[in-house]
């Protein structure tokens, strides 16, 4: 997919309205008072990649965080820098037991930090998932009505 592809993808969710139970469509999980949608999935991206192929495993890695970058450019563009939010303190209440919230709780699962905007009454949410021990990458967005943990 293109940045431009992406960018759609993001109007699109900010312009719908949400649903009133979670369901998911593909690479897309909506819910009350949320999209999610996985722009970048290891398990979509590695298909045609040899996934014992560890230069070609590299390349998808390289690719979503080339992504990423265009489209933390871009909406820095149209929506000013984002708040870079921790979400350290988050993940220890997780692991404490406490239940955060959907749609937040993928994200704290997941995401050492997102970078979000408000815009119009809604965060729009990006997260960006390494992989500790080897070359996979997750990129995600979110746009919701429901605030931060």
């Amino acid at each position: 997919m293109t940045t431009a592809h992406h960018l759609r993808l993001i109007d699109g969710m900010r312009a719908r309205e949400f649903p009133a139970e979670r369901i998911r469509s593909g690479p897309a999980v909506s819910g009350p008072g949320y999209h999610t949608m996985f722009l970048h999935a290891d398990d979509e991206h590695w298909h045609d990649a040899d996934l014992d192929d560890e230069a070609g495993r590299l390349e998808c890695r390289a690719q979503c965080l080339a992504d990423h970058d265009a489209l933390l450019m871009l909406l820095s563009v149209r929506w000013g820098e984002p708040q870079l939010v921790s979400l350290w303190s988050a993940q220890e209440r997780m692991m404490a037991g406490e239940e955060i919230p959907e749609p937040w709780a993928d994200p704290v699962a997941a995401c050492a930090y997102l970078e979000i905007w408000r815009v119009e009454k809604r965060w729009i949410a990006m997260g960006l998932r390494l992989q500790e021990d080897g070359p996979g990458c997750e990129l995600s967005v979110l746009v919701t009505e429901i605030d931060p943990p």
